[in-house]
């Protein structure tokens, strides 16, 4: 039986799959529309959001992140499939698929590490010896810390060898406010307390009520 790990990755696998398969559809050298893909990313979206805290923090982070990215990418086709269905040829699509990832990939160089400025020197230090954490009472207001936090992350993961391509800051912000107010509802708590490290050459992402 796959493990959710093993789910996961198969996700991400047959999104990038789904996308070679349009453009090659869209672009004349597939004479049917990948369906059958669609439908087996469709069903692992499908059981993963049906089993809430059934799944740990990280692996809820990664699921929100590919399932936005789906969510996107079937939006896209479903346009194109219309107009095709409507008479519409667009020679371009391949064209067009890479522009949205280079747009997203200028999006992440503006979140990567690179490109906003330096971590605090406490912070570096704490990321380079392999862990960090911070306090979240409100994610909005907090948002400088939220994000310092996503960017040590990111770099921990990269140093680790782990794919960052699903991680986007917006996700990141997104699934720290619902967390956030999910363990404050639950615990009662003021704070809550977001920490990763390094165990076993993977990164791990925890979060705990504070009083």
């Amino acid at each position: 039986m796959a493990s959710i790990d093993d789910d996961l990755n198969q996700l991400e696998k047959d999104i990038r799959q789904a996308k070679i398969e349009f453009e090659q559809y869209f672009g004349g050298g597939r004479k049917r529309a990948p369906q059958d893909t669609v439908w087996r990313i469709e069903a692992l979206v499908k059981k993963y959001a049906e089993m809430g805290g059934r799944i740990n923090y990280a692996q809820r982070f990664r699921y929100n992140n590919l399932s936005s990215t789906f969510a996107k990418y079937k939006d896209l086709w479903g346009k194109k499939l219309k107009k095709k269905e409507e008479g519409f040829v667009d020679h371009h699509f391949g064209a067009a698929a890479r522009e949205v990832e280079k747009m997203r990939g200028e999006k992440r160089k503006k979140e990567a590490p690179a490109a906003e400025p330096a971590p605090a020197p406490a912070a570096a230090r704490r990321a380079a010896a392999g862990g960090h954490s911070v306090a979240v009472s409100d994610p909005d207001r907090d948002g400088e810390k939220v994000q310092e936090f996503y960017r040590a992350l990111v770099e921990a993961k990269k140093k680790a060898g782990e794919s960052t391509d699903s991680l986007t800051l917006d996700g990141f912000k997104q699934f720290v406010r619902q967390k956030t107010a999910q363990l404050k509802q639950q615990k009662g708590a003021g704070e809550v307390e977001y920490a990763f490290s390094v165990e076993g050459g993977q990164v791990k992402l925890k979060a705990r009520v504070k009083s």
